[in-house]
């Protein structure tokens, strides 16, 4: 085994691998990765020269490879005191060839497109721009890295864990010798979160060390990564219903699937499943299912506990489009926070690629004539408006085909609103809705299903719809309110605008306003007396909430035929969110919150729109749409939503918790899980586990929860594994969130995802899941 020394000073020789290690890594490592023998894989691993590009100034040359796990880059760095000269590929959440980033766009030209790529990273951390020497070598690194995410991606769960530990092994392995000693144990042992006193690692070590030698190696090794990985819990669950010979046979799997899954199945999906995760042959052929069989098919995607059957659009689309509960975003040109951080066109392709449907667009006179998005009365710095159309028409529809509404905020003069409309115009073609569906004119709003691959713009409209089809129409008026959120003031300048202070609206930009017209709330009774389908008001997030406690019916009925939007407080300087959970109550569509911070908040919103394929768009339950419905979630009066269920949880154990510090060799994490339920009021519920004291990779609870669910479709079940830390606030380690409506029954795995709501590798945990009610 062979890890970086560190040098005093580096040379490039250093770091190139010979041609025969290149062949001997490309072999060992590629085998474990699905990629053998690959000579993009080999060119990564030789490694080469790139061009680093900060500005227009910042051009640098930095040597860039594969390290020999297969999982690290390595690069070259001049900055001496800098430690992270690495990165994971597990924190590469994309590659994109070509100039698809601000910054390749403003610091280089069109004739070196081709050789150039961005490494977008996932969370926070800033894309990495280069430019390789040929147009060749830009192909081998995109088609590389995307080779290794891609084949890392499909690893099924033994091999993730086997690479995993593998490595883990590997950079304990201090003197590269292939062997593990004793003390080389204890390093690895704390490398994979978990700390043992001497005398139990010295035993687990004088048990596998067949030959007395001192140190492990071969067969040894694996003897000793088959004590690591063993699974009591399973075990036990396995042995209970392997009644052939000590192996399951078809019907003991069957009965497996039956008792405690409560699946639906035949005997045939059982002899199926046999034959897709059997590992070993002889079983297969007997129609039989091991240990390792059974526990592979226990980390599978559809054995885990999101139903699989949600994970495509399987809900109505047909629906007119105020039925559905819409994933929103506020500002979503902003990185940071409201008062000086970055706009970017890469916080819109961030929002887009998680499926956000609902964008919104700050809109001002900028130089030049051309407008600019950023948040007025800040030092927010500015992106231009034609920059962001451009890159949402890119991005729109990557991971959902469903329409994506842009929320204009606009605070131009009348020559740059005629620019704006033009730019949507000719950069979104025939996608932006310019003029009603049909022939006549519409008493409801299309579908999801009619407006697939669609722009709907939100803003201002100087006259009714009905002009469409009025021949010689006029313009009713000539100048309009700005948009409440503008009104509520950016700033301390701001305090002496009027709330209902005027502009002037361009005819052209108010002509493609067409179902998301805004207009100012005046009331339940006003709005259903005055406002048209189309017509759609803005709540700030405590209007909103006074309304949805308080005037909960009247909006729950207000929301069945007209859109609303809910939107942070100005106060929320520091891009922090309100809690959504009553607004969807209330059947308030469009909650927008601020993308780009990581918070439970963020993660209800992805756990509420994980299922029907990640379209962003989720059919609101029938009581939230029909007319003569009387639910209030305050006061859950009888009727149909109430269908009275009881969740049991039994938190079993979790795998492979990562190490929060890693710079600390010895900081172990002390697990504790939390099971938490949103809803309606009376759902809401919390309980946690004690903590396991130092011990990430194979903690144990058996602790059982349990959870009355008044109201099923509205609720969300998030757990939690936090580090208990008695003097401060815990640590979160990792989280997963799903509709309750989406929960499997049995013995279920939980994938868990980080702040920033990317899946963790390897780390799980293992649960029972019992839901007793009617179905």
């Amino acid at each position: 085994m062979s890890c970086l020394k560190k040098r005093a000073k580096w040379t490039k020789s250093d770091k190139i691998l010979s041609e025969a290690e290149v062949k001997r890594v490309s072999h060992e490592n590629g085998k474990l990765i699905g990629l053998e023998g690959d000579a993009d894989l080999q060119f990564l691993l030789k490694g080469g020269d790139l061009q680093k590009v900060r500005s227009s100034s910042w051009k640098k040359t930095r040597y860039f490879k594969l390290q020999e796990d297969c999982k690290t880059m390595w690069h070259e760095s001049h900055k001496t005191l800098r430690s992270n000269q690495t990165f994971s590929i597990d924190d590469i959440e994309s590659v994109r060839r070509g100039r698809q980033s601000e910054g390749l766009q403003k610091y280089t030209e069109d004739d070196v497109a081709d050789r150039c790529f961005t490494i977008i990273f996932k969370g926070r951390r800033k894309n990495l721009d280069l430019m390789a020497n040929s147009v060749e070598e830009a192909k081998q690194w995109v088609a590389g890295l995307e080779k290794i995410m891609n084949n890392n991606d499909n690893l099924n769960f033994h091999q993730k864990t086997e690479h995993w530990i593998f490595n883990c092994m590997r950079k304990a392995d201090k003197n590269e010798d292939n062997k593990m000693s004793l003390k080389e144990l204890k390093h690895f042992l704390r490398q994979i979160n978990i700390e043992v006193d001497d005398s139990y690692a010295e035993v687990l070590f004088a048990k596998c060390d067949k030959s007395e030698s001192g140190t492990l190696e071969g067969s040894e090794i694996k003897e000793f990564y088959n004590l690591l990985t063993h699974r009591e819990e399973i075990d036990v669950i396995y042995s209970k219903y392997a009644q052939t010979e000590g192996q399951m046979s078809a019907e003991n799997l069957l009965s497996f699937l039956l008792t405690e899954q409560r699946e639906s199945v035949s005997l045939d999906d059982a002899l199926k499943l046999i034959q897709k995760y059997e590992l070993d042959d002889t079983a297969k052929q007997k129609k039989r299912m091991t240990k390792d069989g059974f526990l592979m098919y226990l980390n599978q995607p559809e054995a885990m506990i999101f139903n699989p059957a949600h994970k495509q659009v399987y809900q109505d689309m047909s629906q007119p489009l105020n039925y559905y509960f819409i994933s929103s975003s506020h500002n979503t040109y902003l990185m940071e926070d409201q008062l000086k951080g970055p706009s970017s066109t890469e916080a819109y392709i961030r929002a887009l690629m998680k499926s956000c449907r609902c964008v919104e667009l700050d809109c001002w006179d900028g130089p030049n004539g051309e407008p600019v998005i950023y948040h007025g009365y800040t030092l927010t710095s500015k992106v231009l408006f034609k920059d962001v159309i451009k890159a949402i028409k890119e991005y729109a529809f990557k991971t959902s085909e469903y329409p994506v509404i842009l929320s204009l905020e606009n605070h131009c003069k009348l020559e740059q609103q005629k620019l704006m409309a033009q730019h949507m115009i000719s950069i979104l073609g025939s996608a932006l809705v310019t003029q009603p569906l049909g022939d006549h004119m519409p008493t409801c709003f299309p579908s999801p299903e009619e407006l697939k691959g669609r722009f709907l713009i939100k803003g201002k409209r100087l006259n009714k719809l009905d002009a469409f089809f009025t021949p010689n129409s006029t313009v009713e008026e000539e100048s309009v309110s700005e948009d409440d959120e503008a009104a509520e003031v950016k700033g301390n300048e701001e305090k002496h605008k009027s709330k209902k202070s005027k502009i002037k609206l361009a005819k052209e930009l108010s002509d493609i306003v067409i179902y998301c017209k805004s207009v100012h709330f005046g009331g339940f009774d006003h709005a259903r007396e005055n406002q048209a389908f189309y017509e759609m008001s803005s709540f700030k997030e405590s209007k909103a909430l006074s309304l949805a406690e308080n005037s909960a019916t009247a909006f729950i009925r207000h929301n069945m035929d007209k859109l609303s939007r809910i939107y942070p407080a100005g106060s929320r300087t520091d891009s922090s969110n309100y809690n959504p959970v009553p607004m969807w109550d209330a059947g308030c569509q469009i909650v927008a919150l601020n993308f780009q911070t990581p918070c439970t908040e963020m993660d209800l919103n992805q756990g509420r729109f994980l299922p029907n394929g990640r379209s962003g768009y989720i059919l609101k339950p029938a009581y939230l749409r029909d007319q003569t419905s009387n639910f209030d979630p305050i006061k859950l009066t009888k009727g149909k939503w109430l269908q009275q269920k009881t969740l049991h949880v039994m938190v079993i154990s979790a795998q492979q918790l990562p190490k929060l510090n890693k710079d600390k060799c010895k900081s172990i994490v002390d697990p504790l899980v939390k099971v938490e339920v949103y809803g309606v009021p009376a759902d809401v519920a919390a309980k946690e586990t004690g903590y396991i004291n130092n011990n990430g990779f194979n903690p144990m609870w058996n602790d059982n929860f349990k959870f009355d669910i008044r109201v099923p479709e509205l609720a969300l079940v998030r757990f939690v594994v936090e580090d208990y830390d008695s003097t401060s606030q815990n640590d979160f380690v990792g989280q997963y969130t799903l509709p309750f409506t989406s929960v499997q029954n049995g013995y279920r795995h939980i994938p868990l995802l980080t702040k920033n709501g990317d899946v963790i590798p390897s780390a799980t945990l293992f649960v029972h899941i019992m839901v007793i009610g009617p179905q």
